[in-house]
């Protein structure tokens, strides 16, 4: 999948946001809003400098 997304223009950090936050979508909407942005902003925090 996220070699799918690189061929098409994305990085391989962006790719792999995308694909974890697709997943987590179906979860965070089951929260109250002020979760669920809290909870993609964390993610996207654990995430930051893990790719390359």
């Amino acid at each position: 999948m996220i070699f799918y997304m690189q061929q098409r223009g994305l990085t391989e950090g962006q790719a792999m946001s995308l694909a974890v936050n697709g997943f987590i979508n179906d979860l965070a909407r089951e929260f109250p809003m002020e979760y669920s942005v809290e909870l993609k902003r964390l993610i996207d925090l654990e995430m930051e400098g893990s790719v390359g």
